[in-house]
């Protein structure tokens, strides 16, 4: 396949997500644990840039860019490689990214820049390829990138990766505490596998009860069904997670999380307002690193701006 480029760079919004739900269930003889989880996207977002240049590259700026590798292990950088070597693209790019979802906190971060570079390169090559195509590329890449193509809210099962749309009303008004250390989604898994020792584990399924919750934009059902089967994980490798996930609860929040395989703590209030004053008990607490607010659910991956030649 060859192409007339036209297009000299392009940005792609990308968002974070937080999982309502996730159910793990038995490790496979594959290395990955069987998942039902349903995912959220938040306008808690990254810009990722992808333009021409004559030899591959990465830039990272914004508040989590000493974080982020620039070099070939970079998801965007092999999301874009991909895409050049699977098609038969000739040419190189720069990938750059506005890095604003935190840096190993639970909230698919890296995947979400993975599926914007996919994005991006397919706008600035004109590759015209298809939203399977784009899904299966995303799925090779790793197993929270497909939902950051897709957003809204959808039920992931399998790895995360096989995704179906949730039908949903209203939006959500969230407050993440955050932490500037990280932790390990193997680790996490593993802790999880741990603490359960030898007890057989069956095949996750979803809560009816939250897809019923969501088809009616009850928030506070919403809130009634979070459940994250690695918190006890996340609370084991990091103990102050706990106090401020009850700190959060105590405070007015309808319901809270970790956020995947945290640190990320996730706060679901009732509206603005309760979410601005949770924010400012949690800042003052000390009890994390940074508060955020977002809403949802948000956009997939999209183009947002494109430079073209005259």
């Amino acid at each position: 396949m060859s192409s007339v480029r036209t297009i000299l760079g392009v940005t792609v919004r990308t968002p974070a997500k937080v999982n309502l739900e996730l159910r793990v269930g038995p490790l496979r003889d594959h290395g990955y644990h069987d998942l039902s989880t349903v995912f959220h996207a938040v306008d808690l977002t990254d810009n990722v840039t992808v333009s021409e240049a004559g030899d591959w590259g990465c830039t990272v700026v914004g508040p989590y860019a000493d974080n982020v590798p620039t070099d070939a292990s970079n998801l965007a950088v092999q999301a874009a490689r991909m895409v050049y070597e699977r098609y038969g693209f000739t040419g190189t790019a720069h990938i750059t990214i506005d890095k604003s979802i935190p840096v190993a906190g639970g909230m698919a971060g890296g995947s979400a820049d993975g599926a914007a570079a996919l994005v991006g390169v397919d706008a600035l090559l004109d590759a015209g390829l298809s939203k399977q195509e784009l899904q299966s590329l995303a799925a090779e890449l790793g197993s929270d990138v497909p939902f950051a193509l897709f957003g809204g809210t959808a039920l992931g099962s399998g790895r995360g990766e096989q995704l179906a749309p949730i039908l949903t009303q209203g939006r959500t008004e969230w407050v993440f505490a955050l932490r500037h250390e990280g932790l390990s989604t193997p680790a996490v898994y593993a802790e999880c596998d741990r603490l359960r020792g030898t007890a057989p584990v069956s095949t996750p399924e979803p809560s009816q009860s939250l897809m019923a919750a969501l088809r009616a934009g009850d928030v506070h059902g919403i809130a009634r069904c979070l459940r994250n089967d690695l918190q006890d994980a996340a609370f084991s490798l990091m103990p102050d997670l706990e106090q401020t996930l009850d700190l959060g609860l105590d405070n007015g929040a309808l319901g809270g999380i970790v956020s995947g395989s945290g640190p990320t703590v996730a706060f679901l209030c009732a509206g603005r307002a309760d979410a601005l004053e949770l924010m400012v008990v949690l800042a003052a607490s000390k009890s994390c690193d940074e508060v955020v607010r977002a809403t949802g659910p948000a956009h997939g991956a999209h183009v947002v701006h494109d430079v073209r030649m005259s």
